[in-house]
């Protein structure tokens, strides 16, 4: 019998599905324990959950709190997915406004802790004062974290050009090449207007600076360097709780799914080990150019493949009308473009896929590693780049190489990437060394063990 902890805990992840999930996976892991959660998050967010387990549906209560209104931020759009990239800074300051009614939940529960996300950085003095706790839940690699600074220095925002992304910082007293190439850094400054919302560097540092403790979403064996560098820079605790790896035998309301019906007879007539997994987040939005040559590339690399699409908000053309003139019938015999939401576990689970062609969110990167599914690297937006470079520096991936300057993408390099990873001789070493992975991020009882751990922390340290 599971040992039962008595710990009532507040979650409040940020409106991203890259966050919500892990949130709710760590959510679940600790009802396991005895844990009572209070999940917040807003309605239209809860419909998109996966179904709580039935046995631990006493235990996770789902808080659902309506976002206010705020000019120039569609009413319905809830979630990062919503919105274009250039209106998410809007949208956080539209969950600023939750700040209210999530003191008012709080001063009625007084739970020993809350676990919150780097966006409700006004979190802590709210913790202080109803006597709780609080944890900065980091739901990026120690690397990322390093990179981005100690929180004095993102406090003060003193990273004003593109460039000087581009450089290892001098916090970082070892030889590292985790940088930003000049084209991601152009991507993600121009979605970002400071006079109309709170920087993410100043919610970064605040949550650090301001909680108890710093949970992060790693594993201390994968990169044992960093997270010894990130205490460092923090000058507080730094706890490394497992990757939350999800269970993805375990029966749910995605298994008789019809979208997982049809891929899975689609993957079933494919030859063992054979298939690349294309999928590029829920967020992530490529150009016309972007997309026609990644098409026309996966064409060249003659690779059995399902590519992953989904329209983006604020776009008035079909994505699949962005695709080249004639591609889904070129590739017919060996190619499966899928549109909207798909079960991407269960698809990478399949024994048919052999590689992942990701956008490197570290949520993805934990699921293809957890089935030891070898890695193409093609990072888009946000920190992508930096997990690019860590996973290339550790054998794990091979990047699509892009334009330094303009990111343009060329489809000759897309296919050499693929049939390197999937085919070629010279890419055993790297498909031995993800199949490793299988026994690091995905061994339950190593993740078990650092649950353990962490409620104890959490036990031993409540206030």
């Amino acid at each position: 019998m599971e040992k039962c902890s008595s710990l009532k805990i507040v979650m409040i992840p940020w409106l991203a599905m890259g966050h919500l999930i892990p949130f709710l996976e760590l959510s679940k892991f600790l009802a396991k324990k005895g844990v009572t959660v209070f999940f917040i998050t807003t309605p239209k967010n809860i419909k998109r959950l996966p179904k709580i387990p039935a046995n631990l549906s006493s235990s996770i209560n789902l808080i659902s709190l309506p976002l206010p209104h705020l000019d120039r931020v569609p009413d319905d759009a809830e979630s990062s997915m919503d919105v274009p990239s250039t209106l998410q800074p809007l949208l956080k300051s539209r969950f600023d406004l939750l700040e209210y009614p999530i003191t008012a939940f709080l001063e009625e529960v007084r739970p020993d802790w809350i676990l919150y996300d780097f966006t409700s950085y006004w979190i802590p003095p709210i913790a202080a004062k109803i006597g709780s706790s609080c944890a900065y839940l980091a739901l990026f690699n120690a690397a990322t974290l390093s990179f981005m600074g100690p929180p004095a220095e993102l406090l003060a925002n003193t990273r004003l050009v593109p460039e000087d992304f581009t450089v290892v910082p001098d916090w970082i007293p070892f030889e590292s090449d985790i940088a930003y190439r000049l084209h991601e850094v152009m991507k993600f400054m121009h979605s970002v207007d400071a006079d109309i919302a709170t920087p993410d560097t100043v919610r970064f540092g605040a949550s650090i600076a301001g909680c108890d403790v710093v949970c992060i979403r790693t594993l201390p064996g994968f990169e044992p360097t960093w997270l010894e560098l990130l205490s460092k820079l923090y000058e507080k605790t730094v706890l490394p709780i497992g990757c939350f790896f999800p269970d993805y035998l375990v029966d749910n309301e995605q298994s008789d799914n019809e979208e997982w019906i049809l891929l899975k007879k689609w993957l079933d007539y494919r030859k063992p080990d054979s298939v690349l997994y294309v999928a590029l987040g829920s967020e992530s939005t490529l150009s016309q150019e972007e997309l026609e040559e990644l098409a026309f590339g996966l064409e060249l690399s003659g690779i059995p493949f399902i590519l992953v699409l989904r329209d983006p908000p604020g776009l008035a053309k079909n994505v699949l009308e962005m695709l080249p003139e004639g591609f889904k019938d070129r590739v017919a015999d060996r190619g499966l473009v899928h549109l909207g939401w798909a079960p991407q576990l269960k698809i990478l689970s399949h024994p048919s896929i052999r590689g992942f062609f990701t956008h490197c969110g570290w949520n993805s990167v934990v699921e293809g590693l957890g089935l030891g599914r070898v890695m193409v690297l093609f990072p888009v937006m946000n920190d992508q780049g930096l997990i690019a470079r860590l996973l290339v520096g550790k054998g794990l991936g091979v990047e699509i190489a892009r334009d330094e300057q303009d990111g343009s993408l060329r489809r000759e390099t897309v296919a050499k990437a693929v049939r390197l990873a999937m085919v070629e001789k010279e890419g055993e070493a790297l498909r031995t060394q993800c199949r490793r992975m299988k026994d690091v991020f995905g061994d339950k009882n190593l993740n078990g063990q650092y649950i353990e751990e962490f409620i104890h922390y959490l036990e031993e340290n409540k206030k």
